[in-house]
């Protein structure tokens, strides 16, 4: 597209990393959604999944088939929440630990990757336009 709309620019680029990370997690059986499932979930304590459908921006059905996934792979177990007898908390197996950790250090080199090109007064730049698109949106100033 010669003039580029912002949509455009968002979609394509959130395309761009959706795929290198889904590129990345496939060499260790993954995806995208599995890593950042992983680093939703707390290392020692267990998360309640309605924590983590919320952090992902998840719909429940999709983040039953990621749970699922998790949870055929080894990578969690899920207990009654001792706290309050209908929820379920979800816990990482000491696997998901150590694939929490590979999804945190890829995160982490993507982050450092981005920084050592561009400058942090363009990425301070960056994140200010991103979180006043996502005010518009969450405040419906749009339509």
């Amino acid at each position: 597209m010669k003039d580029k709309t912002i949509d455009y620019m968002l979609r394509s680029t959130w395309q761009a990393v959706s795929r290198m990370y889904n590129e990345e997690a496939a060499k260790f059986e993954g995806s995208m959604a599995i890593g950042f499932a992983l680093l939703s979930i707390d290392k020692e304590d267990g998360t309640p999944s309605s924590y983590i459908s919320s952090r992902m921006g998840m719909e429940p059905t999709s983040l039953t088939r990621t749970l699922k996934a998790l949870e055929d792979k080894g990578l969690i177990i899920r207990k009654k929440n001792p706290d309050d007898g209908r929820g379920v908390l979800i816990y990482l197996t000491p696997e998901g630990k150590e694939k929490r950790e590979l999804s945190k250090s890829t995160v982490i080199k993507f982050n450092d990757t981005i920084r050592k090109h561009i400058s942090e007064e363009k990425l301070l730049h960056f994140m200010e336009v991103a979180e006043t698109i996502n005010d518009l949106i969450a405040e419906k100033k749009v339509f």
